[in-house]
């Protein structure tokens, strides 16, 4: 059976510490459309849509040409939201039938990768996608995969940047905001020069089937605490592959951030 790949990007107006964060303008064009159009430099995508709850939203993907799908607003984090219509995807990507009883939809959800890409990373690099595909084609024990980047000594304790500490063989250990492990003994501000410590790149990519089956995943009061939602999947035993990437990425999530997303692509669009 062949195997496919939806680019999901979940999207929601009401952030917290950022509202509309989204729809903010970035040198001209806004921050959801920047992340569509990386997304479209993949060219093993069977789909990019849009999960939102958002009227609003709706409205500017259309316009843009890509492809969006209505959440309810009741979802506690982008893969929640994914997970509420990845059915619904799957049924139209696919062309499903019921009549179909040589193949189950299980057999569907179990072929498909879904890459949720985060909203806010308007200049991740897009090919880390296609990566991230010929690992779910090559491991047969594929389960979910995340990609990582080493990170500058500044940021390493900087709450607004997601660490993420990972075991000799790559599998994700943790993920916190903290900078992890503590180094006992050491001044903070020395930490890198006795271990390497690695960022997060929002995204995740995980067989279509556990997101269908996200019901069935207790909710984790790490991810809570933390306000991550991979450590759901840790704390319930799933195995998180890593991608070592040297691709830096700016995820938005402050005014600061903001100003230093627009700084960026003012820097950049004039050596392009």
């Amino acid at each position: 059976m062949i195997k496919k790949l939806i680019v999901a990007i979940p999207a929601r107006l009401n952030s917290k510490r950022l509202p509309n964060k989204v729809l903010k303008d970035i040198n001209g064009a806004p921050m959801l459309k920047r992340v569509l159009d990386r997304c479209s430099i993949n060219q093993n995508n069977d789909q990019i849509i849009v999960c939102t709850d958002s009227e609003k939203i709706i409205k500017n993907v259309k316009q843009w040409g890509y492809k969006v799908k209505l959440t309810s607003a009741n979802c506690d984090s982008g893969s929640h939201r994914i997970a509420t219509v990845i059915d619904e995807i799957i049924y139209e990507l696919w062309n499903f039938r019921d009549e179909k009883k040589e193949i189950s939809l299980k057999d569907y959800l179990e072929n498909t990768l879904v890459i949720n890409v985060q909203g806010d990373q308007p200049f991740f690099d897009g090919h880390i996608i296609s990566k991230m595909y010929e690992i779910f084609l090559n491991n047969p024990k594929f389960q979910i995969i995340t990609p990582i980047y080493q990170l500058k000594k500044e940021d390493i304790h900087n709450p607004n940047v997601v660490k993420t500490l990972i075991s000799k063989e790559g599998k994700a250990l943790y993920f916190s905001r903290s900078a992890i492990p503590h180094v006992r003994g050491i001044a903070p501000s020395s930490w890198n020069k006795y271990y390497s410590y690695w960022g997060h790149v929002g995204l995740y990519g995980y067989k279509a089937s556990i997101l269908s089956n996200w019901d069935s995943i207790p909710s984790s009061k790490l991810e809570k605490l933390e306000s991550l939602e991979q450590l759901r999947f840790i704390d319930s035993g799933f195995i998180i592959d890593t991608l070592k990437t040297d691709s830096y990425t700016i995820s938005v999530d402050t005014k600061e951030q903001l100003e230093e997303a627009r700084s960026f692509a003012i820097k950049i669009e004039k050596n392009s």
